[in-house]
């Protein structure tokens, strides 16, 4: 009984240090913290080397071969014939045929790319481009035009050549030795630019799966292909189509392709099933484009472009170079008044400069600038171009077409008749960036 005693004395003892030291915590947690036990708390480290693993090795090495591919398509459509001038009317959807047609390049949709080579050959899928009047890629920061080399819509396979790109390429691995259950890692662009350069990893589920798909011949008959695919679980969303698939080596092992979901024909539920083609496929298109490539005629491309970004510098540089000293709009077949033909393809003056050439010369805002020197102008580039390639105190012969009410005007019916007029001027530096 004493011994009894004796232990719930001791309990005692300790429930009371206990309560002494939980009311002088309160007292503490009352008043202020010091610096130091901030500190404690918010000046932690992350040692990244013990969370480091062969995916952020493998993701690091190749994650800069990944690109956007943007796929612009051409649409042409009946005008509104009852349309503003500016193209701003109560517009019929439809068109009636009479305001004759309208050509428009649109942004169709993006894909992904994986640059395989250093000259700047880039895989992807054949539907990423499919259709398209204009394929570009871009690296994060700047949009470059690409080319399709070579393409197979039955593999679904493309290769595109973009010199003025600057990649460390991938290297290819070899699908034949892929293993089911090994780490598969996806890079691309799921929806476009919002998630550019997205990291997904799973396994590889399952190798050689057979999958059918849909194409249509040069005749136009449609097709059915079954091809060997890569089945993994890692996460494909759209966007990454042509993307790269890599093992834990930073080897591109396959192009992601597609991914099964459920629809109203099916209401089976389905997660994590994605089909990649493998990089094997694909080897022959790729030698083959290889194998085209010319460095003779890629170097007088880039020389080309470079003249080009020369021409068309902002800056300083352009601040001495010799303008007319207008602002100028293009007018080209999308403007109804041109599509009717009713006013000719050219640069619209919108606004003349104060003791500018194009002043001393008699040019007016409504003037439609249509040839420099014997070229005739269809867009402000052109005519930047020219008159960049000149000096100070050149003198050019420049063409305007002048109609009454040309900026005014509300309807096409606004406009009056017009006559073309043979201008000389005299170039000279105007500092305001004005064509």
């Amino acid at each position: 009984m004493k011994k009894n005693n004796k232990i719930m004395g001791f309990v005692a003892v300790l429930l009371a240090a206990v309560m002494i030291a939980g009311a002088i915590l309160s007292a503490q947690a009352a008043g202020t913290l010091s610096s130091s036990d901030i500190d404690k708390i918010v000046n932690t480290e992350t040692d990244a080397s013990l969370v480091a693993n062969p995916f952020t090795a493998a993701v690091a090495a190749v994650r800069d071969s990944v690109v956007l591919v943007n796929n612009y398509q051409t649409t042409t459509y009946n005008n509104n014939s009852y349309g503003f001038f500016y193209g701003y009317g109560y517009g019929n959807p439809y068109g009636n045929g009479r305001g004759g047609t309208t050509s428009r390049e649109q942004l169709a949709g993006t894909g992904s790319g994986t640059v395989i080579s250093e000259y700047g050959h880039i895989l992807t899928n054949y539907h990423v481009v499919e259709d398209a009047s204009r394929v570009t890629v871009s690296d994060g920061e700047n949009e470059y035009d690409a080319t399709v080399v070579v393409s197979d819509e039955s593999k679904d396979i493309a290769v595109l050549l973009c010199p003025e790109l600057k990649a460390t390429p991938a290297t290819l691995g070899d699908s034949d030795k892929l293993q089911a259950g090994e780490w598969a890692i996806v890079i691309g662009n799921p929806l476009g630019e919002d998630f550019f350069r997205s990291t997904t990893v799973g396994v590889v589920s399952a190798l050689e799966r057979e999958v059918e798909t849909d194409s249509t011949d040069k005749y136009g008959r449609k097709t059915t292909t079954t091809n060997s695919m890569i089945q993994v679980d890692a996460a494909i969303n759209s966007g990454n189509s042509g993307g790269g698939m890599f093992n834990v080596l930073g080897q591109l092992m396959g192009i992601p392709s597609l991914k099964y979901t459920s629809s109203y024909m099916s209401q089976a539920s389905i997660d994590n099933i994605g089909m990649c083609i493998p990089i094997n496929v694909a080897k022959p298109l790729i030698r083959e484009a290889l194998e085209k490539y010319d460095g003779e005629s890629v170097s007088k491309y880039l020389e080309d472009k470079a003249k080009e970004a020369d021409i068309n510098t902002t800056g300083d540089d352009v601040d001495s170079k010799p303008r007319l000293g207008v602002s100028v709009q293009t007018l080209d077949s999308t403007n109804n008044a041109v599509a009717r033909q009713i006013l000719p393809k050219g640069c619209l003056v919108t606004k003349v400069e104060d003791n500018s050439a194009a002043a001393a010369a008699g040019i007016q805002a409504g003037d439609i600038i249509v040839d420099v020197d014997g070229t005739v102008i269809t867009s402000s580039e052109g005519l930047q171009e020219i008159i960049f390639s000149h000096a100070e105190g050149d003198t050019v012969q420049v063409k305007v077409y002048r109609a009454e009410n040309v900026l005014d005007a509300k309807y096409i019916s606004d406009i009056g008749d017009g006559e073309y007029i043979d201008m000389s001027v005299t170039l000279k530096v105007v500092a305001s960036p004005a064509a």
